[in-house]
């Protein structure tokens, strides 16, 4: 095993009151692709931090290696003194770092690099920060929220960079489908302390129930022993009083453990509030556009939704995705077209940009309209500290302001407001921003059983797949001109679909070929090339299979040991983990360069 690259041990921190970390600790090895995961407010964020240096434990050791170079993707960039997103990103690199690495990813991520800095969004600016701390290819890479503000086909570009960086990962990001792919090695950090695995995020959930499964057994335990030790105390036959003392004092010792136990926080508990029954149709959009200027955002576009339909829209940023979503809902007219909405309609609205949030209000006017003490849910009156119990909110914050809250509990907020509004239609324009996996996990509950009927927009592939009955995209992802296609069932079955009719067109194309040995007429159409992305995957893919396929030899050769797992379970275990995302990455590549090579034939002629 190699020496520990950055080391956590033993961290303490409290901001007063209930320390927030108390033992955790983390431990980073060259290669190490870690997801840290923990509730909201379990400090994840801070624990990233005092791994960058930027913020310093009240007690603990902190190890780092004096040679090893370490990034932290701010949350808050700042550009002083930068005039443009190239010279930005370029800051960051060291003496011999190669400055084509800068434009490389700009371009991936969708900027220039000539942008102002000073006039970018949220969004790229997170895009240039990401750009800044990858280009050097540091010894560790900490990511805080990567994926947030960037859309699924650059979601899904990182997923492969990262797959391939020589840097050290810890991420932070509640994209569960992001995390299944990049993790090999996961740290859950819970009530202050921290426990890790091994495996990636796909086999975290299991590890999790069967730690708690444990540990309520433990306590269980522990009670009953209690319970022994009082009757021996109460009916027992009196030793020597020196015996009597010690029982005595480790009966003290196991009341204090069991009354100190804290256990797991609860989960949010929730349903939504009953509405009458809105009309079978819900929305029919017949040949619907729009245009801004001379850029089509939706051209004839006809679509009926049904009750009980849930239908996810999905695409690249800018492609308008909200602008279709403002049309079907009524708040935007098209340019030409019908849109007719149904009967009976009760309209509830999660905003991604949470606009619907006064700052300085506080939560318990939010959720009340400022009309008392309580609220009516379900037709039943309910006592807003008791409702806010649900949601995982403590009684004394029901006088907090809400610029106090985190990003996941404003999330959380605007999530119990709407559900105890009575609404047969659901409209959630990325819904799952900055909510901790326990609260998604409700969130796709109160999704997939909703009696109405849900459209929502997100990024999050995971979610898509458990929840939509159909998915809305471009036509053209890479390049949206406008045409949006309705597919049956959620992201993964679009692809596929996708895929088929790609192939059949392909093939229809072939058929429809002219003979090679035809002259071209002079008239005719410039020769279609592959794109810049396209030939630098065709290039590179190669190297990367073979490095893939080296280091899977690499571990076999260690694996073929068969005394390895009696001798270190531990090992064999992180081993074959590591062996299965080498070998899903291996074909992943294989197949993308076959389509490409395939491509470039069909191409080339």
């Amino acid at each position: 095993m190699a020496p520990p690259i950055l080391k956590l041990d033993d961290i303490f921190l409290s901001f007063g009151g209930a320390p927030l970390l108390a033992g955790a600790g983390l431990q980073i090895e060259p290669g190490d692709k870690i997801c840290l995961v923990g509730r909201n407010g379990s400090g994840k964020s801070t624990l990233l931090k005092i791994a960058a240096g930027l913020v310093e434990a009240q007690s603990g050791e902190v190890f780092r290696h004096p040679s090893s170079t370490v990034r932290y993707l701010e949350q808050a960039p700042d550009f002083a003194g930068f005039n443009t997103v190239q010279a930005y990103a370029e800051a960051g690199l060291g003496p011999g770092d190669d400055p084509y690495r800068v434009t490389y990813l700009l371009s991936h991520l969708g900027l220039s690099g000539d942008e102002d800095p000073r006039m970018l969004s949220g969004g790229e600016s997170r895009r240039a920060a990401l750009a800044r701390v990858m280009a050097p290819e540091p010894d560790i890479l900490l990511l805080d929220e990567p994926t947030n503000h960037l859309d699924l086909p650059t979601i899904e570009w990182l997923e492969g960079e990262l797959q391939k960086t020589r840097s050290a990962l810890v991420l932070i990001s509640h994209d569960r489908r992001f995390l299944e792919k990049v993790s090999t090695a996961t740290v859950w950090l819970d009530r202050g302390t921290s426990r890790r695995l091994d495996r990636g995020f796909a086999h975290f959930e299991a590890w999790r129930d069967q730690v708690l499964e444990a540990e309520e057994l433990e306590q269980h335990k522990l009670g009953k022993s209690i319970e022994r030790e009082e009757h021996w105390l109460r009916y027992g036959v009196t030793a020597r009083r020196k015996r009597n003392m010690r029982r005595l004092g480790e009966l003290q010792t196991m009341r204090s453990n069991y009354r100190g136990h804290k256990g797991p926080q609860g989960t949010v508990q929730a349903t939504v509030s009953d509405a009458q029954e809105s009309g079978k149709l819900v929305i029919e959009a017949d040949k619907i556009t729009k245009s801004f200027g001379e850029r089509a955002i939706v051209t004839p576009f006809s679509i009926r939704v049904h009750r009980g339909d849930c239908i996810g829209l999905v695409g690249p940023n800018g492609a308008g995705k909200t602008t279709l979503l403002k049309m079907l809902t009524g708040q935007l007219s098209p340019d030409s077209g019908i849109v007719k909405l149904g009967t009976n309609l009760e309209i509830a609205t999660l905003d991604q940009k949470r606009e619907d949030l006064d700052p300085e209000g506080t939560l318990a006017n939010y959720l009340t309209d400022g009309r008392g003490e309580n609220l009516l849910v379900n037709g039943e009156q309910r006592h807003v500290t008791g409702y806010m119990k649900e949601f995982l909110f403590q009684p004394e914050q029901a006088r907090t302001p809400i610029r106090n809250l985190s990003g996941g509990e404003r999330a959380r907020l605007m999530l119990a407001r709407i559900l105890s509004r009575p609404t047969n239609l659901l409209i959630l324009d990325e819904p799952t921003n900055d909510l901790d996996i326990e609260t998604l996990d409700l969130l796709q509950e109160i999704v997939a059983g909703f009696p109405g009927t849900v459209i929502l927009v997100s990024h999050d592939r995971d979610f898509l797949d458990r929840t939509v009955t159909s998915t809305i995209a471009p036509a053209v992802p890479d390049a949206p001109d406008g045409r949006w296609i309705e597919y049956a069932g959620g992201y993964s079955d679009m692809l596929v679909q996708r895929k088929g009719a790609l192939e059949e067109r392909r093939k229809a194309e072939k058929a429809t070929e002219k003979p090679k040995t035809q002259p071209a007429t002079a008239s005719g159409s410039a020769k279609v090339k592959l794109s810049f992305k396209q030939k630098f995957a065709l290039e590179n893919l190669p190297k990367e299979m073979a490095k893939a396929e080296a280091e899977i030899a690499k571990r076999e050769q260690v694996m073929a040991d068969p005394n390895l797992f009696t001798r270190d379970p531990a090992a064999f275990n992180r081993l074959a983990g590591e062996m299965e995302k080498l070998r899903a990455s291996l074909t992943d590549m294989e197949e993308e360069w076959l389509e490409l090579e395939m491509l470039r034939e069909e191409l080339e002629g």
